[in-house]
């Protein structure tokens, strides 16, 4: 009897050494935000907003639908890529245990955004203090498989990236016709609003340990197929949309500039991806496209009206496309938006690029 409990404590104290080696080796990456950075939350949940049915996933790996709103790799997946690591499993996977926890975790949940009452149609969606509740609990987690000590430092030394504020505009102000919030505010003081509101978020993050935080904006909100086909005029990009974007856009980097003077350093980066695909849409043959207006799948004007099912009309090469569906990048897409926060310059990308960062933080 002695000697099986001493075999056990061997064992154990070989894995624990394992884990801290696993720990020192690789960094845990960490995702926040709405459907642009879901990794199939959704999936767990009874909402309809959901991307796990054909032909979501027709280009990955397994060619199956798993949650990610895109024909293959969404952003996290790309940025999991040059971090070295494999791909973070939602946290609400029951796969997401053991070692799996030190790679970290995708918190994210399509149609939520900064306001809680943005989305409301969806009704069970993880809405941004849900998904910072089950960051504390992953960190609860993770302190019991390694100690409380290098569970700091995982969270610590983690890359964090969060992706909110469209679904604001879309899902919430400009939902319907004289919504609630725009007739409670003008978009000006909207946009005020909701930057007031996501500095509460970023100051939290902080608060919860991030201390490498990824910060995208929204993207051209106007001019994804949804929009093009619902308030366009002649097929041109939606200019209300275009305008919350331009506005929100710059105020959250200025945000971004300001926190990081307060803290004394570069938690905070901020990723403009409104330029990153600004370039898709103004000139989207240089960078292979054919087509930066119509959706890939979809239905109606645009293949914009509506979801992509497998009723849908659907592209053959989705390659050539920018958007995979009414509101959503394709996988080639969210690919250039990647070496964009990789190599940007500093008028997309600032205080500095994320190869920057990984050259900076090398814990090896």
């Amino acid at each position: 009897m002695a000697s099986t409990v001493l075999g056990l404590a061997v064992a154990v104290a070989i894995l624990g050494c394992s884990l801290v080696a696993h720990v020192a080796e690789g960094r845990a990456f960490f995702v926040f935000g709405d459907s642009l950075v879901d990794n199939g939350n959704n999936n767990y949940l009874a909402t309809t907003a959901r991307a796990d049915s054909p032909p979501y996933g027709i280009d990955s790996a397994s060619g199956r639908p798993s949650g990610r709103f895109s024909n293959g790799r969404n952003i996290p997946d790309f940025i999991s890529e040059a971090l070295g690591s494999e791909p973070t499993l939602p946290y609400l996977s029951p796969e997401l245990n053991g070692e799996r926890l030190l790679v970290g975790a995708n918190f994210a949940s399509a149609g939520i955004g900064i306001l809680n009452d943005t989305g409301v149609q969806f009704v069970n969606i993880i809405r941004m203090f849900q998904q910072y509740r089950y960051f504390e609990q992953y960190q609860a987690r993770l302190a019991a498989l390694i100690g409380p000590e290098q569970a700091q430092q995982v969270v610590n030394q983690a890359l964090v990236l969060i992706t909110v504020g469209g679904n604001d505009f879309v899902n919430n102000y400009y939902l319907v016709p004289f919504s609630a919030r725009s007739r409670q505010y003008a978009l000006p003081d909207y946009v005020n609003y909701l930057i007031s509101e996501y500095r509460k978020l970023l100051e939290r993050l902080y608060d919860l340990g991030a201390r490498r935080v990824l910060v995208t904006g929204t993207g051209p909100l106007g001019c994804v197929p949804a929009e093009r086909a619902m308030r366009g005029v002649a097929g041109q990009c939606a200019p209300e949309l275009q305008r919350a974007a331009a506005l929100f856009n710059p105020q959250l980097t200025d945000l971004i500039g300001e926190l990081n003077s307060e803290l004394g350093e570069s938690v905070f980066i901020a990723a403009n991806t409104r330029m990153m695909t600004n370039d898709f849409i103004s000139n989207p043959e240089a960078f292979g496209f054919t087509d930066s207006e119509v959706a890939c799948c979809g239905q109606g004007p645009y293949n914009g009206i509506g979801l992509c099912t497998p009723a849908s009309n659907l592209c053959q090469n989705r390659d050539v496309n920018v958007f995979w569906d009414a509101f959503h990048p394709s996988e080639r897409a969210n690919g250039f938006i990647v070496q964009t926060i990789l190599n940007g310059s500093p008028d997309v990308i600032s205080p500095m690029n994320l190869s920057t960062v990984l050259a900076m933080d090398n814990f090896s």
